[in-house]
């Protein structure tokens, strides 16, 4: 099972992220899970310098857009 991490305080673009990236699991049919952060601190440590932003499985992939639900499918494949 693979964790997907969405990093953002809680705007506009960041729930929208959260929102593809369920879609993205959904139509891809991996088995995933979702964690949001929304502690500055937390993303901070986690390096990511611009929000919204995805880690897959602790590995940064996306920061600072929202990314298509086909961008997160490629991230799970």
């Amino acid at each position: 099972m693979k964790t997907i991490t969405v990093y953002g305080p809680g705007c506009a673009r960041c729930k929208q992220t959260e929102e593809v990236v369920r879609k993205a699991i959904a139509a891809s049919g991996v088995e995933a899970e979702v964690v949001k952060v929304t502690e500055y601190q937390e993303i901070a440590m986690a390096g990511v310098m611009a929000t919204p932003a995805i880690a897959v499985d602790g590995q940064l992939k996306i920061a600072g857009k929202v990314p298509s639900v086909a961008d997160v499918q490629k991230l799970l494949s």
